[in-house]
């Protein structure tokens, strides 16, 4: 079975890479999965597929890199919000592939690196375990406030996703990097499989 949660990391996975047609092309199976059943998270995947309705594709594709692509405070690579561009990021790198692993899975994407946020999103739906998303919270945090301040329509995505986790948002960035000093709270869930284009099953 897939875990209550399943649904609105995959929406989210989908809902934060590049607007191309393929992005298009899913949208309408995106909004059955979400109609199927209630739960934190799918009002605000459902009102940014609505902003999405009402926006022209190339305005769409412009807004996200203007969004995603000159700013760092909008990374969606939770790697580069706990190590920047240090020698210790490769490391945290490698930890991802790790887990990946441990639940059965190879990184398959050669575009993007594997903390790449959709990824990650993707990988939590598949099996069932939001450890990454979990010990990422901080930086997940501060990407949904940095989306906010910017009044950008992704911010809701960001909030569908923290709803899904263990704990309350932080109100401010002050509060964010003081969950970062102090640690995300922590929640076991179970493992179920679900599907993703970015990941590949390990060979045995």
């Amino acid at each position: 079975m897939t875990t209550p949660h399943a649904v609105v990391h995959a929406a989210v996975a989908h809902c934060l890479v590049y607007p191309d047609d393929e992005f298009h092309a899913g949208l309408a199976v995106l909004r059955a999965a979400l109609d199927e059943q209630p739960g934190p998270g799918r009002g605000e995947v459902r009102a940014f597929l609505d902003h999405v309705d009402g926006t022209e594709p190339d305005r769409l594709r412009q807004d996200y890199v203007r969004t995603f692509d000159f700013s760092g405070r909008r990374c969606l690579y939770l790697t580069w919000w706990t190590d920047g561009d240090t020698r210790r990021r490769g490391r945290s790198l490698v930890r991802f592939k790790e887990i990946y692993r441990e639940h059965g899975w190879e990184y398959a994407d050669t575009r993007e690196l594997p903390d790449f946020l959709p990824a990650v999103c993707e990988f939590s739906a598949l099996t069932g375990t939001d450890t990454l998303l979990r010990e990422h919270r901080p930086a997940l945090e501060l990407l949904r406030l940095a989306l906010v301040e910017a009044a950008s329509p992704w911010a809701g995505v960001l909030r569908a996703l923290v709803a899904t986790l263990p704990g309350a948002s932080p109100r401010d960035r002050a509060a964010a990097q003081a969950m970062a000093r102090n640690g995300p709270p922590r929640e076991d869930v179970g493992l179920a499989p679900f599907g993703t284009p970015l990941l590949e099953v390990v060979s045995r």
